[in-house]
């Protein structure tokens, strides 16, 4: 990988992260860190169930598929820690 895709990996995984958090309304408890992290795992987790990788290309459904693997990865947090998804 190269230094480009690593900076659009963080933009990306940032934004989809920070979306995936206001939907979920977790956003005032993390900060862009784990939005990052949210975002990048989330776009790992949509790859696999939707197919497709941001990776490949920056698509409408490639962002979408990431965020709502990041809205899943939310759920499942929420769910371990508190007991229900919100």
């Amino acid at each position: 990988m190269d230094l480009v895709g690593l900076i659009v990996w963080l933009v990306i995984g940032g934004v989809v992260g920070w979306l995936a958090s206001m939907v979920m309304r977790t956003d005032a408890q993390q900060g862009i860190l784990l939005n990052i992290v949210v975002g990048i795992v989330g776009a790992f987790i949509g790859g696999l169930l939707f197919g497709g990788s941001i990776n490949s290309a920056i698509t409408v459904m490639t962002f979408v598929s990431s965020l709502v693997g990041a809205i899943i990865l939310l759920a499942i947090v929420n769910l371990v820690r508190r007991g229900s998804v919100r």
